[in-house]
């Protein structure tokens, strides 16, 4: 059973970051996107700071993030990676699933991910992220390359929009129509 304390601080800085452009976003009335909560059972609490120290997670947790941007319903997911090498197993068959499920619905579903050693954010659309996963399940690379990514879908920030995560999805609305 993972644990809490297992897995760190991972994605922290980038989860910041997604946090103050959501509520950028919220004061100019251009999106309402909430962090979704990963329900956990804690196990040790310090009682001198009342912190948790250790935690399981009750359940698989879905997305990072949800919410509406301009009334089309938005969901996605949050990661880091370190190399040009983006290994699949980041990914757990029920996100792919829930975003899958989320797509059917109307919905707009997608991946942010921090390429820390570039310092580049990446928005991958669904439609990419399923190219990629179904041919990892047909045999092939079990992760994607920096250099099979679509050059357009890199965000640039602009100034307290730190994660300018709209410019993505208005080029992702834009293929779709």
């Amino acid at each position: 059973m993972p644990t809490w304390n297992s897995r760190g601080l991972r994605g922290s800085t980038l989860e910041e970051f997604i946090n103050r452009t959501n509520e950028k976003y919220a004061e100019h009335g251009l999106a309402l996107i909430q962090k979704v909560p990963t329900p956990i059972t804690p196990i040790n609490i310090d009682k001198a700071t009342r912190h948790i120290t250790l935690a399981y997670f009750d359940q698989k947790s879905t997305v990072d993030y949800i919410g509406a941007v301009q009334g089309i319903p938005v969901c996605f997911d949050a990661k880091e990676c370190h190399t040009d090498t983006f290994p699949l197993a980041n990914i757990h068959p029920h996100q792919v699933q829930f975003m899958e499920d989320f797509e059917k619905q109307g919905g707009i579903s997608f991946l942010l991910i921090s390429f820390t050693h570039k310092d580049e954010f990446y928005y991958l659309r669904h439609q990419k992220l399923m190219e990629f996963w179904n041919r990892m399940e047909t045999g092939g690379r079990k992760s994607f390359r920096y250099e099979e990514l679509e050059k357009d879908f890199f965000l640039k920030g602009k100034g307290v929009i730190l994660v300018p995560y709209l410019d993505g999805i208005q080029k992702d609305l834009e293929i779709r129509e």
